[in-house]
């Protein structure tokens, strides 16, 4: 008989109401904000009583490369956090909200899947509490600021040609990568060059995602450059007196949200920077809740360990001070047959040799994940296709790179497919082997900062940037920002920015094309290849299937 469809089982899910799920917390009913009976907000005011609590361990969950057969990064995080629970460690799990771009385009939904999913899926995958209407609004409001300030006298000597904040939008348009402002006459103001990118990309949302509460949200939301004058000045938010009123936007959608596995464990969904052109983990202020809440928090950091897991060790754990007790990396038997050379069509035909000539995708990444510090344990998520000779092939090369690989069933089976995952997670968190250390030192100038990444994380020969995007980092360093970690914008699918090189590459360069510096987020973006800071459409979009079955439910998300 067929299973039925992560939507079918998420609604036919017995939810607790978020109260209970809250009281397993130690968070009363008065500190819950309720949007509807089953999602809540935790209040600022409980958030900042669990500053001086002690913090439980942190797992992050990461994977290889992303390709069409998939890997299942949220559903293993969400089947490992149930697991840990149902072998009687306290648990919580931490993840991003999803952006409607990825849930209309191509990839679906992203709450987890089968029996390893949180709830309520529609919402969490739709409007949700409406946190990426809040920062969409914020970081038009200071463009719309920005435009209106030029057209009344401009007493803050902006250059129209230097306006670097563009605006955004959650969903995927190609149309408005680049567009012109201000067409139509005198009242629309000045005719600029201009464009869009997606929420996810916005600053306004790794500000969110970084800050530790609303003040320091101020103040990074102030420090945010948004233009040059003339003679090269740069000119802030704060400048322009838009600080105050985008937190004021922002103050609601700062409080994390309390949501719940299929299996009522608690899961904190909150922000939702985007891994191949931000920094890809969800916020600050939810991990350090769930950290002064449970024993254990586990997490995701968005796509392949080479961008996720990388942002989330120089970035989010350098900003916020936090130290990983253990990692998980995530890989399918069908993720590596097409590493290694399989079609996607094939992929469900027995291949021994393929899934061996593609291991070198994760032997990267384990290898990547240990130059934190950080002990690491291959999940192999199990599809019906997997053959033991497959499986016992991604045991063997993980232990001959000094590791082990756990086969998970949580899809099918929730957490009781997890447990073995579970106990070794626990046990290398609780051993005390993780010597966590970031990539690069601060004071690394900023190009050196690239080139390490470039080099050690992605195998690649060195990274390729013209004396334009060199004279600008060397600006930067020069106007104080060198301390700054960088933030790459690059392919999801492959070590190099070329989509199409699988595996493990060598012999390849990095062209980085453009930098943009993120002063109020805290760092700074290196453009690589051809990668998009706004998606486009596929061919055929997930949105043309969606729509309201006769009883007014959603069909079509997945």
């Amino acid at each position: 008989m067929a299973q039925p469809s992560d939507i079918e089982i998420a609604r036919a899910a017995d939810a607790r109401p978020i109260q209970e799920i809250g009281a397993r917390l130690g968070i009363g009913a008065a500190d819950l904000v309720p949007y509807g009976h089953d999602k809540a907000k935790v209040s600022a005011r409980f958030l900042a009583g669990l500053r001086d609590r002690p913090r439980g361990r942190l797992v992050l969950v990461t994977a290889i490369n992303p390709t069409p057969a998939g890997e299942g990064k949220t559903t293993t995080t969400v089947g490992l956090g149930d697991a840990l629970n149902a072998i009687g460690r306290k648990a919580a799990i931490c993840l991003r909200e999803p952006s409607l771009g990825p849930c209309f385009g191509m990839k679906g939904g992203a709450a987890g899947g089968g029996y390893a999913q949180v709830i309520p899926m529609e919402d969490i995958n739709l409007h949700f509490t409406g946190d990426f209407h809040a920062i969409t609004s914020a970081h038009n409001l200071l463009a719309a600021l920005i435009d209106n300030h030029l057209y009344w006298g401009n007493a803050l000597g902006i250059d129209p040609r230097r306006v670097v904040w563009r605006r955004v939008l959650d969903m995927n348009d190609r149309a408005l990568r680049d567009v012109v402002a201000g067409l139509g006459g005198v009242a629309n103001g000045f005719p600029r060059q201009a464009g869009f990118d997606i929420t996810v990309a916005s600053e306004v949302m790794a500000i969110l995602c970084l800050a530790e509460d609303l003040a320091d949200l101020e103040r990074r939301l102030g420090d945010a450059i948004i233009a040059y004058t003339h003679d090269r000045r740069p000119v802030t938010a704060r400048d322009l007196g838009a600080d105050g009123a985008m937190t004021v936007l922002l103050a609601q959608a700062f409080q994390p949200n309390l949501v719940q596995t299929l299996e009522g464990n608690p899961a904190f969904v909150h922000g939702g920077p985007f891994a191949n052109i931000a920094h890809g983990c969800n916020s600050v202020a939810a991990t350090k809740a769930a950290l002064g809440l449970a024993d254990y928090v586990v997490t995701e950091a968005g796509f392949g360990a080479d961008l996720g897991a990388e942002k989330f060790f120089d970035i989010k754990c350098r900003k916020a001070g936090l130290a990983p007790a253990a990692a998980v990396i995530v890989a399918t038997v069908r993720a590596l047959k097409f590493n290694g050379g399989v079609r996607k069509a094939d992929l469900d035909a027995p291949n021994v040799a393929a899934v061996e000539k593609g291991c070198a995708n994760l032997g990267r990444h384990i290898a990547n994940v240990r130059a934190f510090g950080v002990p690491a344990v291959v999940a192999i998520n199990h599809f019906g296709s997997d053959s033991e000779a497959e499986i016992e092939a991604v045991r063997a090369f993980v232990a001959a790179h000094g590791t082990e690989a756990i086969v998970c069933r949580h899809w099918a089976e929730g957490s009781r497919g997890a447990v073995a995952l579970a106990e070794r997670v626990a046990a290398l968190a609780e051993s005390g082997a993780a010597q966590f250390d970031v990539l690069y030192p601060d004071d690394m100038p900023l190009f050196q900062k690239i080139e390490t990444i470039v080099r050690r994380i992605y195998g690649a020969d060195g990274a390729l940037a013209d004396t334009r995007v060199r004279h600008r980092l060397r600006d930067w360093e020069a106007a104080g920002f060198g301390r700054l970690p960088v933030c790459m914008a690059k392919t999801q699918y492959s070590f190099s920015t070329d989509p199409d090189l699988r595996g493990a590459p060598s012999g390849f360069g990095v062209p980085v094309r453009e930098v943009r510096l993120a002063a109020g987020a805290g760092f700074v973006v290196a453009i690589c290849g051809e990668i998009m800071t706004m998606p486009g459409l596929p061919s055929q979009p997930a949105a043309a299937s969606i729509r309201l079955d006769a009883e007014g439910r959603v069909e079509g998300l997945f």
